[in-house]
């Protein structure tokens, strides 16, 4: 499972990372942009659902292009 970890005092937010990394991220942005200010935000989550929403795209996305190359 991932996460993008959001700034709760700019527009700053993490790539898609592991727990672990994405809240040194935050910290790290947190000591450089806003030191002294409390540790905020949102944590986004990429879960399961979202592995199988993709899936299901490439799927139709891999049926679409048969479809088209055996014209």
């Amino acid at each position: 499972m991932t996460n993008r970890y959001w700034c709760g005092e700019c527009d700053f937010r993490t790539h898609w990372l592991e727990k672990a990394e994405g809240q040194r991220q935050l910290v790290g942005h947190y000591a450089r942009k806003h030191p002294g200010t409390p540790l905020g935000g949102q944590v986004e989550n990429r879960g399961v659902a979202f592995r199988t929403r993709m899936g299901c795209l490439l799927l139709a996305a891999a049926a679409a292009a048969v479809a088209v190359w055996r014209r």
